[in-house]
């Protein structure tokens, strides 16, 4: 419950953390993508900074377990920050950054 609070404000969605083991945090993608709340909270302008955000977290998350992982705290966040998930969806397109997953409360992120 902690993770998916802290998470979400960071989110969309929030600097990604990756731990010395490489492993992705919920705390990292919160923190990461930051730049994107007001944005996916309100509509209206997207910022540079949040595409810069979602770019890094699609660099950082390059492997399937990463984005696994990515797509976990995603998926806990977008509630918890009160985000639109058509706006939180259409980051990607709109920032031209490939991203395998979009986001619904029944999201499998195992695949």
């Amino acid at each position: 419950m902690a993770c998916s609070i802290a998470m979400v404000v960071a989110l969309c969605l929030a600097v990604l953390v990756v731990s010395t083991e490489g492993a992705i945090t919920c705390g990292g993608v919160l923190s990461t993508v930051t730049p994107c709340l007001g944005y996916v909270r309100n509509g209206g302008y997207l910022p540079v900074s949040c595409c810069d955000a979602f770019k890094r977290l699609n660099y950082e998350a390059s492997t399937t377990p990463e984005l696994q992982a990515a797509c976990r705290c995603i998926k806990s966040l977008v509630p918890a920050v009160g985000a639109n998930p058509e706006l939180v969806n259409g980051i990607a397109a709109k920032c031209g950054v490939p991203f395998p997953y979009k986001y619904t409360p029944s999201l499998d992120c195992s695949t």
